[in-house]
């Protein structure tokens, strides 16, 4: 089913003093008629009567529209049409509006959950005394907080996303699905443990994200961009049929799990402390090496093998130590 505009001009303002005139004539017939006690003055009381008891109805007909609001219209079963521009509207007073999510409040933009000023049930939105059936075509935010996923490597972690939304299609958001805002999380949730398993937390080896069976560098915590995009992508494939759009897909918290964040963080440090104490060396190496040219370059001391083994492990204590040398005089002799 396909959203189709419900066609009514925006003359609910001329509708709305024509009632009221209408239901004050009424007021004054039965007023009048109950002053004349002929025959004609009690059909005209009768008829104003008739006016107060059924004028009521028509009021049921108008609609108010703010920017980026819509209203589903129902007329005995029959879907009618949709309201979308704001204005003042005068419909069918037997119409009824539909929005079976008028309930549901997610964790998102301009919806809590738990209204203090409220005194009707928690996740229930109120305007008066009615409750609301208009859909929001505004771009909300969900956040369904964060979830416990394995990575491809089996790693526990935890992921939470923001996906901006909205409404594009009224008739398939509130026909083609039982509850479109429970829908978009439900499948929110599923995309993100989709795409996540496919990822490593960090740069693993041999690990293909892409699927074009070529190992790559691809990461949660290094292709935050990418990742996002294809979570955007999986949700919007899902949700389509429900006549949502999703605008954008964010990672707003990555990091192990506890149980097992407190080894990986050793590990980090481990790997960490080798790449330093790589570097070290082979800036180590290459000072050495640079000194011992040097010193045969401008022949300041004739250096056996035996002395030239014995400077390279001193330079080389010096130079990789974790403290700073003590120098030792050496008054002898390596003979």
């Amino acid at each position: 089913m396909s959203e189709k505009i419900y066609t009514t001009k925006k003359n609910g303002m001329a509708v709305m003093v024509f009632l009221i005139l209408l239901m004050l004539a009424g007021v004054a017939a039965v007023i009048f008629g109950a002053i004349n006690g002929s025959t004609g003055g009690v059909i005209l009381a009768v008829a104003g009567g008739a006016i107060l008891c059924l004028g009521w109805i028509p009021f049921l007909g108008l609609k108010v529209l703010k920017p980026q609001e819509a209203l589903v219209l129902t007329l005995f079963g029959e879907y009618k049409g949709t309201l979308r521009e704001p204005g003042f509207y005068f419909v069918n007073p037997f119409c009824t509006a539909v929005n079976p999510a008028a309930l549901t409040k997610l964790a998102q933009s301009g919806e809590n959950p738990s209204n203090p000023a409220s005194d009707g049930p928690v996740g229930v939105e109120l305007y008066g005394s009615m409750l609301s059936k208009k859909i929001s075509l505004k771009a909300m935010t969900l956040n369904n907080g964060r979830q416990k996923i394995n990575d491809c490597l089996g790693n526990p972690v935890e992921i939470g996303i923001a996906v901006i939304w909205k409404v594009k299609d009224t008739a398939k958001a509130v026909f083609n699905v039982d509850n479109y805002k429970e829908y978009l999380s439900l499948q929110c949730d599923s995309a993100l443990r989709n795409i996540v398993r496919i990822y490593p937390y960090d740069v693993a080896v041999n690990v293909d994200t892409t699927g074009d069976g070529q190992a790559d560098e691809g990461s949660l915590r290094g292709s935050a961009e990418v990742v996002a995009e294809r979570i955007k992508q999986e949700i919007q494939s899902k949700v389509s049929d429900a006549g949502l759009e999703i605008l954008e897909a964010r990672i707003t918290y990555l990091a192990y799990a506890p149980e097992i964040a407190s080894v990986m963080l050793q590990r980090q440090q481990a790997s960490a402390i080798i790449d330093a104490r790589k570097m070290i060396v082979d800036g180590a190496v290459g000072m050495v090496e640079m000194a011992l040219e040097r010193l045969g370059e401008k022949k300041l001391v004739d250096l056996d093998e035996e002395r030239k083994a014995a400077m390279v492990s001193n330079l080389l204590v010096v130079l990789c130590g974790n403290h700073d040398a003590q120098p030792i005089v050496n008054t002898g002799s390596l003979y």
